[in-house]
């Protein structure tokens, strides 16, 4: 990874800070929630600073530590009554305009498969199609918000697809790393992932998208 141009991951860095800043607005600047993931960004940076990530043939795979914490926190928002308060009082807006980072994640993607360390199914020219997320969002800003009453249906048809959309991705890493269980990219795995600061996708970014996809359809189906 020492090879790879110093702009990618400076991009990428960048993107992450915008992701955690949009979600702390959304959150209402809860200080909470910004220490929490700061932490949270800050213990990954040490721990992969190591090296210890990239040691893939363990079951399961020490990849798990930077993906189900942010699971468990997503399951426990959803089933506490203090967590699902929190979910509620997110700022629907925000939490509409936050996948504007998609755009930047599927570029640093897309420029990580050009110095072979993804596969090229993880970008645009092959089975990643988040970056239409990004792309449509300030459209469905427009139609969703552009009254004083909020448009639901299309909001809550386009965070439906949003979410697909992140999953298939999710999916597609997960199989594509050089993991036991690895299915797909054996030309090229998928092991920018295991490296700072790409780390901070699966560990971050890519939680923070599912929550905010999952918090908005809470939202929009209470209304």
């Amino acid at each position: 990874m020492e090879n790879l141009p110093a702009y990618i991951g400076f991009v990428f860095a960048c993107t992450t800070a915008l992701t955690l800043l949009i979600f702390y607005r959304a959150s209402n600047y809860s200080v909470i929630t910004f220490i929490l993931l700061m932490a949270w960004l800050a213990t990954q940076y040490l721990i992969s600073r190591t090296g210890f990530y990239t040691l893939t043939n363990t079951i399961p795979p020490r990849f798990v530590l930077l993906t189900i914490p942010p699971l468990l926190v997503i399951i426990g928002l959803f089933a506490t009554d203090r967590g699902r308060r929190y979910l509620d009082a997110l700022d629907l807006k925000t939490l509409t305009l936050i996948h504007l980072v998609r755009i930047p994640v599927e570029l640093v993607l897309f420029w990580l498969f050009l110095h072979k360390t993804v596969p090229q199914l993880m970008t645009f020219e092959g089975r990643n199609f988040d970056i239409l997320a990004g792309l449509t969002a300030p459209l469905i800003f427009y139609l969703a918000f552009r009254n004083q009453q909020t448009n639901k249906k299309p909001l809550l048809y386009w965070n439906f697809i949003c979410l697909g959309l992140v999953l298939n991705i999710v999916i597609n890493a997960i199989l594509s790393a050089p993991f036991p269980f690895q299915k797909f990219g054996f030309e090229q795995p998928d092991i920018a992932v295991l490296y700072f600061p790409f780390v901070w996708l699966p560990c971050c970014v890519v939680p923070l998208v599912i929550l905010s996809h999952l918090a908005a359809i809470r939202q929009l189906l209470r209304r």
